[in-house]
């Protein structure tokens, strides 16, 4: 992976001042879960190790295992080539999913 001299106000947000986060098990590959960060969520990230995003119904800031004890531990962040949206891998401490399960896309549609 390329590293250049990251700035945060390069990041993308869209008006709501957001930017999409896709939450990937950094062994596994597997994508756990889709969420949204402000910048100041992602500075939470970045400095603690865990993620922390921005609830856009309760519109307050959450720490992924605060409540349930599956803790997401960052192993690596990076953006898009349009900076428009973030790639976090991570060691997943129980299920990632609110259901219980592993990941968030545990459905899958049905080819007809």
């Amino acid at each position: 992976m390329k590293k250049v001299n990251f700035k945060l106000g390069d990041l993308k947000f869209d008006n709501k001042g957001l930017i999409p986060a896709i939450i990937q098990d950094y062994k596994t590959k597997d994508v756990l879960m889709v969420a949204y960060m402000n910048k100041e969520s992602l500075k939470r990230t970045i400095k603690t190790g865990k993620t922390c995003f921005w609830s856009r119904s309760r519109k307050k800031y959450w720490v992924k295992g605060s409540t349930s004890g599956s803790f997401q531990f960052v192993k690596s962040v990076a953006y898009d080539c349009d900076m428009d949206a973030l790639l976090i891998k991570v060691r997943q401490v129980g299920g990632a999913c609110h259901t219980g399960n592993r990941s968030c896309f545990y459905r899958k549609i049905q080819r007809q």
